[in-house]
């Protein structure tokens, strides 16, 4: 066997058996594994609504009622801690390096009042509003966001050799 040959008998080893491994893995936590092709991917993330828990949510129930139905909420209100959202995402991409594009959002947002009794439930889908970035807690301001090759031609025309 010539040393060609070999590389290619290796290759294709290492090829099944990645291939192999790739096929055995768990779809875990709502995420989609890559396809071999890494196309068409969709991701769920955040909290996983189910219709019959929300339901069992009432005006008048207190705040451990709702954690131990709902679980702990994707985030809160800054101020008094007096309303819990819970936000789920489904995200796309076409190809595997591309930036993940929302696809769907609801928001499930439960009021409380002073004495922490649940006052109000409301559900908010992405025709409702902003998308919000959960990970960050933030949301997109009306200004323009800064990209690197403006950063980078802004940098170079304010460059000054001299130091003045």
């Amino acid at each position: 066997m010539n040393a060609v040959s070999r590389r290619t008998a290796l290759l294709g080893l290492l090829a099944t058996t990645s291939l192999a491994l790739a096929a055995c893995g768990p779809n875990a936590g709502g995420f989609k594994l890559a396809t071999s092709s890494g196309m068409n991917e969709e991701f769920k993330r955040g909290f996983v609504a189910d219709e019959a828990l929300i339901s069992q949510i009432k005006v008048g129930m207190d705040v451990q009622q709702v954690l131990s139905i709902l679980g702990t909420p994707s985030t809160t209100s800054t101020v008094g801690n007096r309303t819990f959202y819970y936000i789920s995402q489904t995200v796309y991409r076409r190809f595997q390096f591309q930036e993940l594009t929302v696809v769907d959002q609801t928001v499930l947002v439960i009021f409380f009042n002073k004495s922490f009794k649940v006052e109000r439930i409301a559900n908010y889908g992405l025709q409702d509003g902003v998308i919000f970035d959960f990970i960050s807690r933030t949301t997109a301001t009306g200004g323009e966001e800064q990209s690197f090759l403006r950063n980078l031609f802004r940098g170079v025309t304010r460059f000054n050799p001299l130091g003045a």
